[in-house]
């Protein structure tokens, strides 16, 4: 699941400023006060890592370049929902990374190869249709609900990945069990087939 914890260590990287901005909205912070500040938490994000000499991934250079270019748009606009759509595009592209077939296969533990692997596939397209799935609600609820967004925010994307996750992991494990249990059953009968022969 390395993948899917890169993906969520930056999306929890990204959402600092993004929960930042949120709780000021619902606050009803001034509209350019809300947008400054995340602007100014993504640059200082961007900085901390420069200066410790940590390695700063391309997704966080795209965040950084998404915040200032809608926080901008924002405060030129006076409209807040230009930030609010920003991670919209960031779930947009974790989706596509997600879209490589059988990106999950690495990380599969060892008792589970040989029997899982078809539905580990199914899944990796699964996340990225959630990720997507994500994308355009959060730029429906940023456009048409924006009153919303906050708590939006604070539910969905957590919530569904949890949930996702959930099944991912009982519907595998199942199938894997399942594949390991038949293999073995065939295995046993193979075994008999030469004794029942000879008897």
């Amino acid at each position: 699941m390395g993948n899917l914890i890169f993906a969520g260590r930056a999306l929890l990287q990204d959402l600092l400023p993004t929960v930042i901005f949120a709780i000021l909205v619902a606050l009803k912070v001034d509209v350019a006060v809300a947008t400054g500040a995340a602007i100014a938490i993504s640059v200082a994000q961007i900085a901390f890592m420069a200066v410790r000499k940590m390695p700063i991934a391309p997704l966080q250079w795209a965040s950084l370049g998404l915040v200032l270019l809608f926080g901008a748009a924002g405060m030129l606009a006076h409209d807040i929902r230009f930030l609010m759509a920003k991670p919209s595009a960031i779930y947009a592209i974790i989706g596509v990374v997600m879209l490589k077939r059988g990106w999950m296969l690495r990380y599969m533990p060892p008792q589970a190869r040989g029997h899982g692997e078809a539905a580990q596939i199914a899944f990796g397209y699964v996340w990225a249709g959630l990720m997507f799935a994500t994308s355009a609600a959060n730029l429906v609820v940023a456009i048409v609900f924006p009153t919303l967004w906050p708590a939006f925010l604070a539910v969905v994307p957590t919530a569904s990945k949890i949930g996702l996750f959930a099944i991912h992991f009982v519907t595998v494990r199942h199938i894997a069990i399942r594949g390991a249990k038949a293999e073995a059953a065939a295995q046993a009968a193979q075994a008999q087939a030469p004794q029942a022969q000879a008897a």
